[in-house]
């Protein structure tokens, strides 16, 4: 038995989620559906089954339309917020800095805009980890470096995709009670020094170069996970996580196994008989929907 794991989680969904408009203008982005699931609804069904029983949630921008949502979906945990209520001006790190008046115990930190497995979140309920993965040609932003004993020594911003000594950050990341009251310290400079703009990797990447926080990376399949800030990122999440119905609905009219062909460049199976406005190959229409423009950690608001 694990007697340090931890049972919070605070998800962060402040942001406009601007570059998914329209889906985003009555909505918050964390209620998108991928696969004919929110977001937010997987998110918290993949924490429940991890045994996660407080929901710390940062909201912002339509923040009645998440509290309705979690009063639906979540009644059998503790869910407690907190309002930013500058969160068109500011970025993440100032929502993980205002988590500081409500979470006093070890805690799972992750972004609302994921996808991801469930038993990917196994390794990571235990204090001072960092979920990366192998880079594929649709991510950009955070890197981090790793040595022989696979924590994180160095964060970096921008990658050559063929760099196999560089991992792409997930932002899922596990904190302990000592860890984040060093990272509340260091958040409390940043604030201070007026950095509200910033991506709060910034200063864990601040922390690892001084050793004051030591992360222990926990490996995620980079098929099994999507980050979604576009619309381009939702059609390919939507190949990557499809919902039930749908794939059974798939299976009855494809038929035989043979009428599948898979994708090299994406390890996804696509329909032979697919097409896209710009090709006649399955897996280069694949390829045109793969975003290069993901975020970048020295970018500043608006939040995505």
């Amino acid at each position: 038995m694990i007697h340090n794991r931890i049972t919070t989680a605070l998800l962060l969904a402040a942001g406009t989620g601007s570059r998914l408009h329209p889906l985003t203008l009555d909505a918050p982005k964390c209620l998108t559906e991928v696969g004919g699931e929110p977001m937010l609804g997987r998110l918290v069904g993949n924490l429940r089954l991890q045994g996660i029983k407080r929901l710390v949630v940062v909201t912002g921008y339509l923040d009645h339309r998440i509290r309705e949502f979690l009063q639906n979906n979540a009644a059998d945990l503790q869910v407690d917020y907190v309002f930013n209520p500058v969160y068109k001006t500011t970025n993440n790190i100032y929502s993980l800095w205002l988590a500081r008046e409500i979470i006093d115990e070890p805690f799972i930190l992750i972004e609302s805009d994921l996808v991801f497995e469930e038993s990917l979140l196994e390794a990571m309920l235990t204090p001072d980890k960092i979920a990366i993965s192998n880079i594929l040609p649709w991510m950009n932003g955070t890197v981090v470096e790793i040595n022989n004993e696979e924590a994180v020594t160095a964060f970096h911003v921008g990658h050559n995709v063929n760099d196999a000594l560089l991992y792409k950050t997930v932002n899922i990341y596990s904190l302990s009670l000592q860890s984040w009251h060093r990272a509340i310290e260091r958040l409390d400079r940043f604030i201070a020094d007026g950095r509200v703009g910033e991506y709060y990797e910034i200063v864990f990447a601040d922390m690892v170069a001084d050793s004051t926080i030591v992360f222990d990376a926990v490996f995620f399949d980079e098929n099994k996970w999507y980050e979604i800030d576009t619309m381009l990122d939702l059609q390919q999440a939507e190949l990557m996580f499809p919902s039930t119905s749908l794939v059974a609905s798939a299976v009855c009219r494809l038929g035989p196994l043979q009428n599948i062909r898979v994708s090299e460049n994406n390890s996804m199976a696509v329909p032979s008989h697919y097409s896209g406005k710009n090709s006649n190959s399955p897996a280069e229409d694949v390829k045109t929907v793969v975003p290069l423009n993901k975020r970048l950690a020295s970018d500043t608001v608006p939040l995505s």
